[in-house]
């Protein structure tokens, strides 16, 4: 399909630069799929919902994987300026970075970042991407709790600067793996109370693990959706867990997963019948209208980029034209849009009924 049908003009000031307080109050668009709208909030998913129904959220914790140095010195003195955000693990010592002024580096390069950090660029990608080994004997994650900052999303960071508020406002609830370099943001409207009220309204949740890397802000810059290729993240779903999944739908409770991270995985260890395996590995699922969704039944998710593969996604679950008619209805209504901004609600018809 053509990249371009996925675009619209989206408003700067719709950019939402910091969360609502408290994070349930965000608004949330309930979007079927076929009649009207409905302007909703967050809180009031326990009455959107249906008893034995059952949330599935990503419990990836985002990592202070942003890192500005610079380059050592050909003389030993000081260097390029140097920024690097880490997108995915590839041993306990390496990871692969995206590196801005990466025109400046080469193989073997030593990279000094604060508080005695540092690292050699070893290999550069065919997507401009860099593999760093760390130096030392101290866990990566460690270091970058001294040395790095939280990776905003580039719509946020190019309008402010990362803050100390940051850490815990684009950090969910569930967070608890370590590894992720972007927040699964429909799940930071969640509070305590609100996950009380779905309790009483017999609403169940589990977790999954897929840990989001930077590659989800990338520009698709190919005319045609073929032509794009993703990054893998790398995910996890329990033995354990997939039967519990699967005995939801077995006895005809919905399946809605909170953001796109969780929907990725749920659909990369479903087979053919919809039954969800165990699964731990990477993926790299790209799902375009005309994919035939096997594990979910709606999705919890905020509004995304124009010409994203997000967009796309949603776009698959609800159809390009709805999922158009939506988001101009959000943007009319003054909803707020991507990671800090308001949620959504999308629920399509079921097969079947």
């Amino acid at each position: 399909m053509q990249v371009d049908l996925f675009d619209f003009e989206l408003p700067p000031e719709r950019i939402a630069l910091r969360p609502v307080s408290p994070r349930d109050a965000a608004r949330m668009l309930v979007v079927g799929g076929e009649g009207a709208f409905a302007d909703a909030a967050v809180r009031d998913l326990p009455r959107l919902l249906a008893p034995g129904d059952v949330l599935v959220f990503n419990d990836t914790r985002v990592i202070p994987a942003q890192l500005d140095g610079r380059r050592e010195g050909a003389d030993g003195g000081e260097g390029a300026r140097i920024g690097a955000t880490l997108h995915k693990r590839i041993d306990p010592r390496r990871w692969q970075a995206f590196i801005r002024n990466g025109k400046r580096l080469r193989p073997g390069d030593r990279i000094d970042f604060p508080a005695d950090v540092s690292a050699v660029a070893e290999q550069r990608h065919e997507d401009g991407s860099w593999t760093l080994s760390f130096a030392g004997d101290e866990p990566v994650e460690v270091l970058l709790e001294r040395a790095g900052t939280m990776p905003l999303p580039p719509y946020i960071a190019g309008k402010r600067a990362t803050d100390a508020r940051d850490r815990e406002d684009y950090q969910t609830i569930f967070a608890a793996q370590d590894g992720a370099v972007a927040a699964p943001t429909a799940a930071l409207h969640f509070t305590p109370g609100l996950l009380g009220a779905l309790d009483d309204a017999g609403i169940g949740r589990e977790t999954l693990t897929l840990h989001v890397g930077a590659g989800t802000f990338l520009p698709v810059k190919a005319d045609d959706t073929g032509d794009h290729q993703m990054h893998a993240e790398w995910g996890r779903i329990d033995a354990a867990t997939a039967s519990r999944l699967n005995a939801v739908r077995a006895r005809g409770g919905r399946l809605i997963a909170v953001g796109t991270t969780s929907l990725r995985l749920l659909e990369s260890a479903a087979d053919a019948q919809g039954i969800i395996q165990p699964f731990e590995g990477d993926t790299a699922i790209f799902i375009t209208p005309g994919y035939r969704f096997r594990a979910v039944d709606g999705l919890i998710t905020n509004f995304h980029l124009p010409r994203s593969t997000l967009f796309m996604l949603v776009s698959a679950l609800i159809g390009l034209e709805r999922m158009q008619a939506a988001y101009a209805h959000a943007i009319a209504e003054g909803y707020r849009f991507y990671s800090y901004g308001d949620s959504s609600l999308l629920l399509p018809e079921r097969a079947g009924g």
